[in-house]
């Protein structure tokens, strides 16, 4: 699912962004979601943003902790591949990985 070194895609995955704890309260997470929409737009034409939240109920939620970027193209997403792993966000450097479009589409944060 996660693809490293793998051929590129449209979709970005983030990890060390946020934290699960972060993403609790609906004030600090509209806070987040509008911080990464802004930087992320700066590599190219962002078609979607996805951050996965914690469940109230307590259950596990697939893909909490990361953040989903999908460009409109291969270029785009290369371009924020390349300017987005290993800055540091909240102290921590970001790794990003090119993301299986096809469960992306399908809403499979599980990767």
């Amino acid at each position: 699912m996660l693809q490293p070194g793998g051929s590129p895609t449209k979709v970005l995955c983030l990890t060390n962004v946020v934290s699960p704890d972060e993403l609790k309260d609906d004030e600090n997470y509209e806070d987040i979601t509008e911080d990464m929409r802004t930087e992320c737009a700066k590599f190219g034409n962002l078609v979607n943003l996805v951050i996965p939240r914690p469940r109230l109920d307590g259950e596990p939620t697939p893909g909490v902790g990361k953040v989903f970027l999908e460009y409109v193209d291969v270029e785009n997403s290369s371009r924020a591949q390349q300017g987005l792993s290993g800055r540091k966000f909240g102290g921590n450097p970001v790794v990003a990985v090119f993301y299986a479009e096809n469960k992306f589409l399908e809403g499979d944060y599980e990767g």
